[in-house]
């Protein structure tokens, strides 16, 4: 069975609730998705329980926010323990940083008259933790834009006017932060990176995995990827990075997928950890 690994839901920058990712996962013929929401597990109980319902594997995720030399750096977290206060309570504290950079950023664009407040800001985003993509939906509702590439290229991409960094994580302490709670840690989509992350420094801090298979990677990058992974002893992950039907990253459920081994490797990754 193939499975997909990157999925992210309206609990993030996603587009679709999760009980939607189940019902289409299910009728593609997956054999189970990663709900992998940036700094949030909100979505994962709900996904479970939509999968109890259509007899369907959820493998409980997050994605992580991380800098190295100011580039930012994903590292995914897999099979994390959903009840861990601590984790928790770190979570709620990286949404609250998030929540601040996004009032900066509204005050930085009033400064170029897009009259945006907070409060639509909240109403787009709905359950999940306010990012960029839902500043940029904002922005288009103006009419001063013309879609999110534009929102992105002109006025919040990094290093654009209205732009605001956000205190992040080191790669290691995200890879620390996964393992304190159970979870097994994949450094994301490595060929997205300008600079060479230091691969070397996360094996040690307990990195498990590289996700290989991404939609960024063409097929000379997954390949290189693969070989990679094969060599330092790590599991070469994959998915879709999915957030919906025109967003910037994933555009389609199941893009790109992986054996289901995959995920059995990832256990016993976890199992080992816990020796």
């Amino acid at each position: 069975m193939e499975v997909d690994l990157h999925v992210h839901t309206i609990y993030s920058d996603g587009t679709d609730n999760p009980g939607e990712i189940v019902a289409r996962s299910k009728a593609m013929g997956l054999g189970a998705v990663a709900i992998t929401d940036h700094d949030t597990i909100e979505g994962i109980e709900p996904a479970i329980a939509a999968g109890r319902r259509h007899n369907f594997e959820i493998i409980p995720g997050v994605e992580l926010g991380s800098e190295y030399h100011g580039q930012e750096v994903h590292i995914l977290g897999y099979l994390v323990n959903v009840q861990d206060r601590e984790f928790l309570a770190r979570l709620s504290s990286l949404r609250s940083e998030r929540e601040l950079r996004m009032e900066n950023m509204v005050k930085k664009l009033h400064d170029f008259g897009f009259m945006i407040d907070m409060d639509r800001i909240k109403a787009i985003s709905g359950e999940g933790s306010m990012g960029r993509p839902h500043l940029a939906s904002a922005m288009v509702e103006t009419g001063m834009v013309k879609t999110i590439a534009e929102a992105f290229d002109l006025y919040i991409g990094h290093g654009q006017p209205a732009y605001v960094p956000r205190s992040k994580l080191t790669p290691g302490e995200a890879v620390s932060m996964i393992r304190a709670c159970g979870g097994v840690a994949v450094l994301a989509h490595p060929g997205l990176h300008s600079l060479q992350v230091p691969l070397k420094e996360l094996i040690i801090a307990g990195i498990v995995g590289l996700e290989a298979r991404h939609p960024g990677h063409n097929r000379e990058l997954t390949s290189y990827y693969e070989r990679l992974a094969k060599e330092k002893g790590l599991i070469a992950t994959g998915g879709s990075d999915y957030h919906g039907s025109g967003r910037l990253a994933g555009s389609r459920l199941g893009l790109v997928t992986v054996s289901y081994k995959v995920i059995e490797d990832l256990k016993e990754k976890k199992l080992l950890d816990a020796l």
